[in-house]
């Protein structure tokens, strides 16, 4: 390559859990750069969580962590050109892309939900995430069965 692999940048954590991976979910959620919105959609989302899921012995924020891990595809489908025809070649996905493509999920199917606001959305994308339902669970099983379904081609590989 001729151009150096740029730096990553440092996330600094999140001022109320102290944790990092709230802190990128928040950049996700984030537009416009209006961070002070998305936090608080974040932390209004984890207390209707509490409010509704108090039965858990679980904190809302471990709730959201396994509700991300539910939704967190290990294979995705790409494609690659080989002699005239396009094959769809399974391939494992890294981890840093994983924990994105999970938080774009949860994040994009929450705000196709229907809701008063964005904050009830997400905590009801977490809730149903946390019980291996809603959409995107069910975005994580469908690149699952198309890597299945793909298989074949696993071969053609980068």
């Amino acid at each position: 390559m001729r151009k150096a692999k740029p730096k990553k940048r440092l996330i600094l954590p999140d001022p109320v859990f102290n944790d990092q991976k709230v802190s990128k979910f928040v950049n996700h959620l984030m537009y416009s750069g209006k961070k002070t919105i998305s936090y608080d959609i974040f932390y209004k989302a984890l207390d209707i969580v509490k409010a509704k899921m108090e039965k858990e012995e679980k904190t809302p924020l471990e709730i959201w962590k396994t509700a991300l891990d539910n939704i967190t595809p290990q294979v995705e489908v790409k494609s690659r050109r080989i002699g005239g025809a396009t094959f769809q070649v399974p391939t494992e996905i890294r981890p840093d892309r994983k924990e994105s493509v999970s938080m774009k999920n949860m994040i994009n199917f929450a705000r196709k939900r229907g809701g008063k606001s964005m904050a009830e959305k997400l905590a009801a994308e977490i809730m149903d995430a946390y019980n291996n339902q809603g959409g995107a669970y069910k975005r994580k099983e469908d690149m699952h069965r198309m890597a299945e379904a793909n298989r074949a081609f696993a071969h053609f590989r980068f």
